[in-house]
């Protein structure tokens, strides 16, 4: 069988990805175009991709009258905490589930993924209520331990398939030359699953960084709430500053779009091989 793609494939296949590209980027463009133009071209009737005159206005008003760096500063805390904490329960419970003999395993994965099935407006009642309770509100600790709770179910599932995916005859072979349970996790299985550690500590960063419901309800000033509720803020009664938003949004944005650029060899090698078994 002839493996070679004819021109029609080729040109079919190149036009399929500019498209993808075009759709995906599209908004992205416009949000770092809006926010070098000036209120009035944004409001004329009819927009500019190009800004005509340049500015850079909103990127003052966003960082000195808005004060964007310190909820840029309570977002990377925030995340920051929350994905080492993911990755550090989260392995430990998914080395668990696949290396060790731990019955109803299954049923253990089952019971953790159902945790986020769970529609978070129903969830933000009682944990505000109990944050109450234990005067956590206004602080960073009700945000990472909520995030937390949110992240680990995805974050124990594409670990325990990655690990699922090493031979066996590690775990056999640490233990003939007396590595403990914990150096078998540490200094093997660990080191072996970069790609999927990678993974998971981008997903769980993402979802903390993005979140919005639950920091607007638990945080109610400037020097815990998260960039989501900032940008909220930026709006009044009876104006919406789209440049100042799109400022923001482009700020806030980058860091994400050059993490995953960064990593990406990692994330597909993390995500396809912990679909399989070999």
């Amino acid at each position: 069988m002839n493996d070679a793609r004819s021109p029609l494939q080729t040109i079919a296949i190149y036009l399929g990805a500019l498209l993808i590209l075009v759709w995906s980027g599209g908004p992205f463009l416009w949000q770092f175009s809006t926010s070098f133009q000036l209120d009035k071209a944004l409001t004329s009737g009819s927009p500019s991709l190009i800004p005509a005159p340049f500015t850079l206005e909103h990127y003052y008003n966003a960082f000195i009258e808005k004060q964007l760096h310190r909820y840029v500063w309570n977002s990377l805390v925030v995340s920051l905490a929350t994905t080492f904490l993911c990755l550090f329960v989260g392995s430990l419970a998914a080395f668990a589930l696949s290396r060790l003999n731990v019955k109803g395993r299954f049923g253990i994965l089952m019971v953790i993924l159902s945790v986020s099935m769970f529609p978070q407006i129903a969830l933000v009642g009682p944990l505000y209520l109990v944050a109450t309770s234990l005067g956590l509100l206004d602080t960073y600790t009700a945000l990472i331990i909520t995030y937390l709770a949110l992240g680990l179910p995805l974050v124990t599932w594409v670990l325990f398939g990655y690990f699922e995916t090493l031979p066996r005859e590690i775990d056999e072979a640490a233990r003939m030359d007396g590595v403990s349970v914990p150096g078998l996790l540490w200094h093997i299985i660990l080191p072996m699953s970069l790609p999927s550690l990678v993974t998971t500590g981008l997903l769980a960063f993402i979802t903390a960084w993005n979140e919005f419901l639950f920091a607007l309800a638990f945080t109610s000033n400037i020097d815990r709430q998260t960039i989501p509720v900032g940008i909220a803020n930026f709006t009044n009664l009876y104006y919406v500053p789209w440049g100042d938003i799109a400022a923001a949004s482009a700020v806030v944005t980058v860091p994400l779009i050059v993490l995953v650029l960064f990593f990406q060899r990692h994330i597909i090698e993390g995500l396809t091989q912990g679909g399989i078994k070999e």
